[in-house]
């Protein structure tokens, strides 16, 4: 009996560990990716992109854990609406000091505001769909404190934004915040909401010839300083992401009707 009992946490034993094993190479392979497709130039990065969701889409399918395990739930929603008020003052401030420097880029009408900037939403909610639910989940069950896991999901997310020391420092802040808050509340909506409004916040309070247009990877190194700031949804439709894939592609020089205007 005794020895049916040892056998038995053994293999417990063993299932744990081939289960870190398992997570650890899923964030790998993964993060592995995502700097392939940041760092890869064009038409090859296309490709590598549909490889990357591919791959990035098998492995939680395969992992699939239920939507609530994931963080995409009602509970605690409320609870953490604060993130979103406080996303949105800090949003404020950001576009009163833009505007007094004259620097702020922005629709004339809440139309014009909605046709350039929702692709850009969307694009928040996936970000954080996979810093939180991928790459932390993960982390967390293959480190041994949950608040490591959460400073190594961040340095995940902040790394995959270089060279753009803008956004670099601006998501190593966010991504260990929203980690932290997320092992919290788990709940996810709030945090893509606070992402989309401090995105979109970067996009129209902050000179493209600043972060270069909110780009990293070979993006950020080949943008030309003549480009004005495109609204995000064309920065969006330019890009050549698979996360967290936190990347801003090489765009093509374009100007909006917003900033063709004298």
């Amino acid at each position: 009996m005794d020895g049916a009992i040892a056998a038995s946490a053994v293999a417990k034993g063993s299932d744990a560990r081939r289960s870190k094993r398992r997570d650890a190479i899923e964030v790998a392979v993964a993060y592995g990716l995502i700097l392939a497709v940041i760092w890869t130039p064009r038409p090859w990065q296309k490709i590598l992109w549909w490889v990357a969701a591919a791959g990035i889409a098998a492995i939680l399918i395969a992992s699939f854990e239920g939507f609530r395990a994931m963080g995409l739930r009602a509970a605690n929603f409320f609870r953490s609406l604060w993130v979103v008020a406080a996303a949105l003052v800090i949003a404020a401030v950001a576009v009163a000091i833009s505007a007094s420097l004259h620097t702020l880029r922005s629709p004339d009408s809440v139309r014009g505001f909605v046709e350039n900037y929702w692709a850009y939403a969307v694009w928040s909610g996936v970000q954080e769909f996979l810093l939180q639910c991928f790459f932390l989940s993960r982390l967390v069950r293959v480190l041994p404190n949950p608040r490591h896991a959460a400073f190594a999901a961040a340095g995940l997310f902040t790394l995959a934004h270089l060279p753009n020391p803008v956004l670099v420092a601006l998501t190593a802040i966010w991504g260990t915040l929203a980690c932290l808050i997320f092992l919290r509340y788990r709940n996810l909506y709030p945090l893509a909401l606070a992402h989309a409004i401090l995105g979109i916040t970067i996009g129209i309070a902050v000179p493209g010839t600043v972060d270069h247009n909110m780009r990293v990877g070979l993006g950020y190194l080949r943008y030309h300083h003549g480009e004005r700031r495109l609204p995000l949804q064309r920065i969006q439709s330019d890009q050549i992401a698979s996360t967290e894939a936190w990347v801003t592609a090489e765009a093509a020089t374009r100007r909006s009707r917003l900033h063709a205007r004298p």
